[in-house]
């Protein structure tokens, strides 16, 4: 199966149509505070000129009416959980969005402290969420931090997972192949690894990216099939 690439802090439709030829399969729109903060009349702006990529918005213990609101009028076709939002307040968010959508991705983000196995345990249900990230603690800021966890460390824990797993903290085209092999996660999401500057996105270094994660793929299926053999 295909890694599912995310591009996360998009803020203008340059950086979007990047981010789509270079192969990602989801675009990340941050509505909390941060550098890259967006509005959902400017992700609609760009949502309108973009066909065959998801478009994902990332929230912070929002209220379920205002993520309603936002999700509808930014044209997304699913939400990233990125705060202190309990399995409840999930299902809330989840119904809310059928409204908008016939099966909006649903994705709750995790940090890797200690108690990552009871959170992904807590959140671990088909029916709740379809994915969840994990990304790198950090005590200043919720994301975007530009470190990486410890992959070594996590390995049993995205190997046992029951859901699909997707690693974000400090992935950059020189480490994605190295998080792969490690931690062979469902899904991929890079930010501030991938930017020149808060908000704009390198264009080198996300055509690098994207061609890291499906080089490795290639590879790896090359030497399942060698082994087949």
């Amino acid at each position: 199966m295909s890694t599912w690439i995310k591009i996360c802090g998009t803020t203008n439709l340059a950086d979007a149509r990047l981010a789509v030829s270079a192969g990602a399969d989801a675009l990340g729109f941050i509505f909390a505070s941060s550098p890259r903060q967006v509005n959902p009349g400017g992700v609609r702006s760009i949502a309108d000129q973009l066909r065959g990529v998801e478009r994902i918005g990332l929230f912070v213990n929002e209220a379920p009416d205002s993520i309603e609101e936002i999700f509808d009028k930014a044209g997304l076709s699913g939400v990233q959980l990125h705060g202190d939002e309990s399995p409840e307040q999930i299902f809330e968010i989840r119904n809310r969005m059928r409204s908008q959508s016939a099966r909006p991705r649903i994705i709750k983000t995790i940090r890797f402290t200690r108690g990552v196995t009871g959170e992904l345990a807590r959140f671990s249900d088909a029916n709740l969420v379809d994915a969840i990230v994990i990304d790198t603690f950090s005590p200043r800021a919720r994301g975007g931090t530009g470190v990486t966890f410890d992959w070594g460390e996590a390995r049993q824990v995205v190997s046992q997972a029951a859901i699909p797993i997707i690693v974000a903290g400090g992935l950059n085209p020189e480490n994605v192949q190295q998080a792969l092999a490690t931690l062979n996660p469902w899904g991929v999401d890079a930010t501030s690894g991938l930017e020149s500057a808060p908000g704009k996105k390198d264009v080198r270094k996300v055509q690098a990216f994207c061609a890291a994660v499906r080089s490795f793929q290639r590879a790896d299926a090359m030497q399942g099939a060698k082994e087949q053999n």
